[in-house]
C-alpha cells in the first residue's frame, strides 16, 4: 500500500532570499562565535605579523675626557698643600722663639746647662779662657766685634766676638779647611745681613759652628737647612740687652788678642 503526499510529488522547503550578504568578520547566521578558531592562537594584527616586540634603546657608549678632571685634581691637591703649608707655618710662626729654637735638631742650650754662664754685663779685659768653644756667652771685652754682615777672613779675638752675641748677634765659624764654594755660600748668608758676622776658627770638630747668646749648633756643611733656621730664630731674639744693643762702631780688626776699650778710638759700650 502507498502513501502519496497530498498535492502531487514531493515537495521541497521553500527558501526565500534577502538580498543581503553576511557582514565580513561576523559568522553566517547560525553560526556560534569563535568557531573554527583554535583557543589561545593570538590574533592576527594588520598586515598578517606577529605580535610586535617591545624596542630596546641603544645605549651609545662616550668616551670620558680625563684631561680636565686630572687638572682639577692636580689644582686641588695643590692648593691643600699649599693652605696646609700656610696654617703650618702660621702656627710655627706664634710659637715663641725659645720653643722654635728647641725644635732645630742638634741645637745645644745651654741657658739651661749653666744659668751662671749666660749672665749678662760681664766686662773683663785680657784674654779669657773659654770652657766652650767658640764660646755662646760668659765674661767678655768691653768692645764687640762689629757685626753688620762682616766676613772675616782670618779669626777674631772671641772675646770681642761674645760681646756682640750679647747683642744679638749670631756669630758663624768654620774650619779653615773648609771647601771654597762651602765658604761661599756661607758669606752669602752674612753679607750685608746686620747682627750677623763670619770668620774662620781654628779647632772646630765640626765643619761649621754657629753661636748665638747661650746656643750653639755645629753642622756638616753649609748646604745644611738649619743653618737658616737658627738664623732666623736666634738672630735678635737671643740678645740680653734688647734688640736695639748696636752691632756697628765695634772692632773690625782680625787677630785672636782682644784689645782692650782704652787702646781704641771712643765708641760706645754696652
Amino acid at each position: 500500500m502507498s502513501i502519496s503526499t497530498p498535492g502531487g510529488p514531493e515537495r521541497r522547503p521553500t527558501v526565500v532570499s534577502t538580498g543581503k550578504k553576511p557582514a565580513a568578520g561576523r559568522p553566517a547566521s547560525g553560526a556560534k562565535p569563535g568557531a573554527g578558531k583554535s583557543a589561545g592562537a593570538p590574533r592576527p594584527t594588520s598586515g598578517g605579523k606577529g605580535p610586535r616586540k617591545p624596542v630596546t634603546p641603544v645605549k651609545v657608549s662616550q668616551g670620558r675626557s680625563w684631561g680636565p678632571i686630572a687638572l682639577f685634581v692636580a689644582v686641588g691637591v695643590i692648593a691643600a698643600s699649599i693652605i696646609g703649608y700656610g696654617a703650618f707655618a702660621a702656627f710655627q710662626g706664634s710659637k715663641p722663639w725659645e720653643k722654635r729654637a728647641a725644635d732645630i735638631d742638634g741645637i745645644v742650650d745651654f741657658r739651661e746647662k749653666d744659668a751662671k754662664l749666660v749672665q749678662g754685663g760681664q766686662h773683663q779685659q785680657g784674654p779669657i779662657k773659654y770652657d766652650v768653644n767658640p764660646p755662646v756667652a760668659g765674661p767678655h771685652n768691653a768692645a764687640w766685634q762689629n757685626c753688620m754682615g762682616d766676613v772675616y777672613d782670618a779669626p777674631i779675638a772671641s772675646e770681642h766676638a761674645v760681646h756682640s752675641l750679647e747683642h744679638g748677634a749670631v756669630w758663624m765659624t768654620y774650619r779653615p779647611d773648609l771647601p771654597a764654594d762651602q765658604v761661599a755660600k756661607l758669606k752669602s748668608k752674612v753679607q750685608g745681613q746686620e747682627k750677623l758676622m763670619l770668620s774662620p776658627f781654628e779647632g772646630l770638630d765640626k765643619a761649621i759652628s754657629l753661636q748665638a747668646w747661650g746656643y750653639q749648633l755645629k753642622v756638616d756643611n753649609a748646604d745644611d737647612g738649619r743653618i737658616d733656621d737658627f738664623i732666623k730664630t736666634l738672630r735678635v731674639n737671643a740678645s740680653v740687652e734688647g734688640p736695639t744693643a748696636p752691632c756697628s762702631e765695634g772692632i773690625t780688626a782680625t787677630g785672636t788678642t782682644p784689645r782692650d776699650a782704652g787702646a781704641m778710638p771712643q765708641q760706645p759700650t754696652q
